[in-house]
């Protein structure tokens, strides 16, 4: 279960690779139905040109993450059968992961579907944290009134801030005909951060920038979540692991974010960010699943009395 995580993990970096190195359309142009999905330039096993090794290999690496979580659905309905729920739940959206994949590739890499397809990653990940405490039987933490909705607050706001990146991503056309060094979202504000084009969060210039400054919204707000959620952690005694963890995560995300912005077009940093981004989702996601919901606190709460 825990390879099933990390094999998941690749797949989001690789797919980075993919998206910066130009290789989305490596096995096929947008249209071309079949022959560039599920086949590669209408072949089983692709020729030598680096794009579509690069494509092929994202898909290889899915192809054995789907066979990982199959294999998890068989092991749950042998042996665990209280979370079969979970591992089928897993197995559909690996599956819908892959039909989205092949209507990004025939939809010439849609900013609107490289961004879906990025979101059910983060969902893939999170299900299968979420399976790997459950079989190990990892305790909940009791955190206090307000803690939990506060930290599931912040895990929303970490996954649309993600999500809103993918977008932005997405209007870079990496691997499209039409693709030129500086078009898309990401270049809508200069290179100014925290300021954008002589101003804060100027809504309204164009929608490229209004798109990036989406994301630097979500990332404003889940920002201050995550302070919150760090702070109070932090002065509770809860969690505490995950806490530190998220403050060297968000201090290393927000730096490689602006670098991004500041500097010339890294490859090397636009997949670093994308890493760190996948981290500080599954982290906040993980100390949100530590903090007991309030029906267990209560119960807690309950047999301490009777005892």
């Amino acid at each position: 279960m825990l390879a099933t995580g990390i094999a998941t993990f690749v797949l989001i970096i690789v797919g980075g690779v993919v998206r910066v190195s130009n290789s989305g359309l490596g096995c096929g142009p947008g249209g071309s139905g079949f022959h560039g999905w599920p086949f590669c330039n209408g072949d089983v096993v692709p020729g030598v040109d680096l794009n579509t090794i690069i494509e092929y290999t994202h898909r290889a690496l899915a192809g054995v993450v789907s066979l990982m979580i199959l294999t998890l659905v068989v092991l749950s309905w042998r042996r665990h059968r209280q979370f079969l729920a979970v591992t089928v739940a897993l197995m559909l959206l690996i599956l819908a992961q892959a039909g989205l994949g092949g209507a990004t590739v025939e939809e010439n890499l849609e900013e609107a579907l490289v961004a879906a397809h990025l979101g059910l990653a983060m969902l893939l990940l999170g299900g299968l944290l979420y399976l790997w405490r459950g079989v190990n039987g990892v305790r909940a933490e009791s955190g206090g009134p307000r803690l939990r909705p506060l930290a599931a607050a912040a895990t929303t706001a970490v996954f649309c801030t993600v999500v809103a990146g993918g977008y932005m991503a997405g209007t870079q056309k990496y691997g499209r005909a039409d693709y030129q060094l500086g078009d898309g979202a990401h270049h809508a504000c200069g290179k100014q951060f925290p300021s954008c084009n002589g101003d804060f969060m100027p809504f309204g210039q164009s929608r490229l920038v209004d798109i990036h400054l989406t994301h630097r919204a979500f990332m404003y707000l889940a920002s201050v979540l995550l302070i919150a959620l760090i702070v109070v952690s932090l002065r509770r005694r809860v969690a505490v692991g995950y806490a530190l963890g998220l403050t060297a995560l968000l201090v290393t995300q927000i730096l490689v974010g602006a670098l991004n912005v500041w500097l010339d077009e890294y490859e090397v940093l636009i997949v670093l960010h994308l890493a760190l981004g996948t981290l500080l989702w599954a982290t906040t996601l993980g100390l949100t699943l530590q903090l007991a919901p309030a029906r267990e606190r209560a119960r807690g709460r309950a047999e301490a009395v009777t005892a």
